[in-house]
């Protein structure tokens, strides 16, 4: 059976591929799921049309996070929280922390998929956090301020 996926699939495929899988999986797993769609002619069409549109909203996206990385004082977004005696902070900073503080700032709003952060940063001092989108990259200075 022929099928448009809807999510990335392990073993199958990735989000919007159309796919010859058997008819068992198609129709007990995959479509019951919401994983994926009949590809019938008007669903592809109905498919292009949204790669299409949101190909257009990846770029205004994108255009809005570079103009406000260029429009950030000093290139940086600070943030403050409590420290100990070493400069170390109590409660690490963690990227939903880092969305609002530079959403507050840019009144740009980012998604938590798009910044790259292994673990909450807990050390004062400057830190560069990286934005994907896509294939393209964007990186802003975070500025973590110590206060007891």
């Amino acid at each position: 059976m022929k099928i448009i996926l809807l999510k990335d699939v392990k073993k199958v495929g990735r989000k919007f591929e159309v796919k010859n899988v058997s008819d068992g999986l198609a129709i007990n797993k995959l479509i019951p799921m919401g994983m994926a769609i009949q590809a019938t002619e008007g669903n592809i069409k109905g498919l292009q049309e949204k790669i299409k549109i949101g190909e257009n909203n990846s770029a205004q996206i994108e255009d809005s996070i570079r103009k406000a990385i260029a429009s950030l004082k000093d290139g940086k977004v600070v943030i403050t929280g409590k420290t100990n005696d070493k400069g170390h902070l109590f409660a690490g900073v963690h990227k939903a922390q880092i969305i609002e503080e530079f959403k507050k700032v840019t009144a740009v709003e980012i998604s938590e998929d798009s910044i790259k952060l292994e673990k909450p940063l807990k050390e004062v001092g400057e830190h560069k956090i990286k934005i994907t989108l896509g294939d393209k990259a964007f990186e802003f200075l975070l500025e973590i301020k110590g206060e007891k």
